[in-house]
C-alpha cells in the first residue's frame, strides 16, 4: 500500500493536470495554422509534414531558431501575453527568408516556473496568428515546467522554424553590385530586440509607469508601445522575390542596420544609407533622449524604423516599391551599393 505520505511530482511544483488541460485548450489555435501538407493533429512525438517535391527541382530546406528575448518581461510584469508569440515567430520566419527560402512549418517551445494554462492558451494564440500571418504550419511544440529553475510567472519563449527554397534561387548576396539600391521596410515598433537597453532606460533609469503614456501626447500606454508585435515581413519578400530580382535580403534585428545588412555585402562593396530617408517612431528619440544614448549605439541596437532591407537592381527599384507598397508597407529607397569594404555607413 502507498504511503500517502509520500512524494508525488504535483508536490515538487510539476502539475501534469495542467499541462493536459493546456494542450487541450490550444489544439484548435494550432489546427488553425495547418497547411495541406500537414499529416496528422497534435500529440504525436513529432509533427509530420509531406514535402511535395514535385514543385522543387533542387530543394533546399532551410532552418533558423530564435527567441523574444526580454520582451518577455515587459510581457510578464503586465500580464499580458496574447501577441508576444507573434513576435516569435517574425524572428524565425523572416531570418528564413533572406535565404530566399518560403516559410513550411514551425515549432515552439514555452518554459515556465508554472504551467497555468491560461498563459500558455494566451501564448499559443500569439504563435498561431503568426503562424497565419506567415503562411507555415504550427507542427509541434513543448510545454516545460521549471519549477525551482524559474519562478511562478517567469517564463521563456522559443521558436523553429522550417523553409524551403530552390537550390540555384538562394539567396546569397554574392551578385550584389555597385550601384544596386536598398529598398527598406519600415517598423513601427522596437520588434523584439534592443528590450535590454530599453527597459534599462525607460523603466528602471526613467522610472516612467507602464500603465502611463508612452511619451508626452500619446494616447497610448508604455506596455501598449512595448508590447506592440512584430511586423512579419515573409509574405512580402517572398513576393518580391517572384517579381524583380533580389539580390540580398537583411532582416534588421540585434546589431541594427549596420551589423546585419553587411551580412549580405558581396566582397568588394559597401553600403551607403540615408538616414535621412525615413522617420524613427518616436519611441526611439524617447530612449535616446532619456538615456542619452549615442547615435552609434542606437544604430547598432535597435531597428530605428527599418525591419527589412532588400536589395535589388536600379532597373527593379520602382516595381520593387510598388509591390511592397501594395502589400500595405510603406517602402523607401533606403541608400544604394558603393565600392568599398563590406561596411554599411549612415550618413
Amino acid at each position: 500500500m502507498a504511503d500517502p505520505t509520500g512524494e508525488t511530482y504535483a508536490a515538487a511544483g510539476v502539475s501534469i493536470d495542467a499541462g493536459e488541460e493546456a494542450v487541450s485548450r490550444i489544439k484548435d489555435k494550432v489546427r488553425s495554422t495547418f497547411r495541406p501538407e500537414v499529416i496528422g493533429d497534435i500529440g504525436g512525438f513529432g509533427g509530420l509534414f509531406e514535402l511535395d517535391l514535385a514543385r522543387y527541382r533542387r530543394p533546399v530546406l532551410v532552418s533558423s531558431t530564435d527567441g523574444v528575448g526580454t520582451k518577455a518581461l515587459v510581457a510578464q510584469a503586465t500580464d499580458r501575453f496574447t501577441t508576444i508569440g507573434i513576435d516569435l515567430v517574425a524572428m524565425c520566419v523572416d531570418d528564413l527568408v533572406c535565404q530566399g527560402a518560403e516559410p513550411l512549418f514551425f515549432l515552439d517551445y514555452i518554459a515556465v516556473g508554472r504551467l497555468d494554462p491560461d498563459h500558455i492558451e494566451q501564448l499559443v494564440e500569439g504563435v498561431a496568428e503568426g503562424c497565419r500571418q506567415a503562411g507555415c504550419a504550427l507542427v509541434g511544440g513543448e510545454m516545460a515546467e521549471h519549477p525551482g529553475a524559474m519562478e511562478p510567472g517567469e517564463f521563456d519563449l522559443v521558436g523553429f522554424a522550417v523553409g524551403v527554397a530552390e537550390r540555384d534561387r538562394l539567396v546569397t548576396g554574392q551578385t550584389v553590385s555597385v550601384g544596386d539600391v536598398l529598398i527598406g521596410l519600415p517598423s513601427p515598433n522596437l520588434r523584439s530586440n534592443g528590450y535590454s537597453l530599453a527597459r534599462r532606460v525607460l523603466l528602471e533609469r526613467a522610472g516612467l509607469p507602464l500603465d502611463g503614456p508612452a511619451y508626452d501626447g500619446a494616447h497610448h500606454s508604455l506596455a501598449d508601445e512595448l508590447l506592440a508585435p512584430s511586423v512579419i515581413y515573409s509574405p512580402t519578400v517572398t513576393a518580391l522575390l517572384e517579381a524583380v530580382d533580389v539580390r540580398a535580403v537583411a532582416h534588421i534585428t540585434g546589431g541594427g542596420i549596420p551589423g546585419n545588412l553587411n551580412r549580405v555585402l558581396a566582397p568588394g562593396t559597401a553600403a551607403e544609407v540615408d538616414r535621412g530617408s525615413w522617420e524613427s517612431p518616436r519611441i526611439f528619440g524617447e530612449i535616446q533622449r532619456l538615456g542619452q544614448v549615442s547615435d552609434d549605439e542606437m544604430a547598432k541596437v535597435f531597428n530605428l524604423g527599418i525591419g527589412m532591407v532588400v536589395v535589388v537592381p536600379p532597373d527593379d527599384a520602382y516595381k520593387a516599391l510598388d509591390l511592397a507598397r501594395a502589400r500595405g508597407h510603406r517602402a523607401m529607397e533606403l541608400g544604394r551599393i558603393i565600392e568599398g569594404d563590406g561596411t554599411v555607413r549612415l550618413i
